[in-house]
């Protein structure tokens, strides 16, 4: 099930940056809930996604998920705390070239037991089918940029996580793949009751959402 999250006087700046990149009083999204993040590039958006997740932490403010405040975490906690409750799809990927497709899905297994379990196993393969990657067991160094993006999608929703957050989940995906994937993702986040976030430009995909704010001149509109 999800989470609600509530960042409050949450504020962003670089060392050296004068003024904050970012700085609201107040952002909730009700456990179950989707929210779409959009805004010119260079606004802060994939800063914001970062400390919502709690990979960063802001200069100030909290950013609290049920009743865990990440900001007042050490990291390693963080980690173990993603790990538990989170699925990330970045924009990036962050896949490894030397694994295969499946391989690449599977890796957060490892970091509970050395040989993922056949159920687990089976589930990576459905997800990759459902976003229309039929050769699992392909080098992701091979796969096309569009292909990468689904493969990191599959892997974000290995555990069924309870809270989904995506960077541009669909800026490298041709307008059918683009559709289909967005319309999964949503699916799949709400048959699971997972909270949603997602960073992006794509209006088809924001639509979708239950709301969407504006991140703009550092501030959320």
């Amino acid at each position: 099930m999800g989470q609600t999250l509530h960042a409050e006087n949450l504020r962003w700046r670089f060392p050296g940056q004068q003024h904050a990149l970012f700085e609201f009083a107040e952002l909730t999204v009700p456990a179950g809930a989707s929210l779409g993040i959009r805004g010119p590039s260079g606004a802060g958006k994939t800063t914001l996604f970062h400390c919502l997740a709690g990979i960063a932490v802001p200069e100030s403010g909290a950013v609290r998920w049920d009743d865990t405040d990440l900001c007042a975490l050490p990291a390693d906690e963080r980690d173990r705390w993603r790990h538990r409750n989170l699925g990330l799809v970045f924009q990036d990927f962050h896949l490894v070239d030397s694994l295969a497709a499946l391989d690449n899905v599977l890796l957060p297994a490892h970091f509970d037991r050395w040989r993922p379990a056949d159920e687990t196993r089976r589930r990576a393969r459905e997800l990759l089918d459902a976003v229309g990657i039929d050769c699992p067991e392909r080098d992701v160094a091979l796969l096309s940029r569009g292909e990468r993006q689904r493969v990191a999608f599959a892997r974000a929703l290995l555990f069924e996580p309870g809270i989904v957050i995506a960077d541009e989940p669909t800026a490298s995906l041709d307008p059918d793949h683009r559709a289909r994937i967005g319309d999964l993702f949503v699916d799949l986040a709400r048959s699971r009751g997972a909270t949603l976030i997602v960073v992006s430009h794509d209006h088809e995909l924001l639509d979708r959402l239950d709301r969407a704010v504006t991140l703009e001149d550092g501030a959320l509109q």
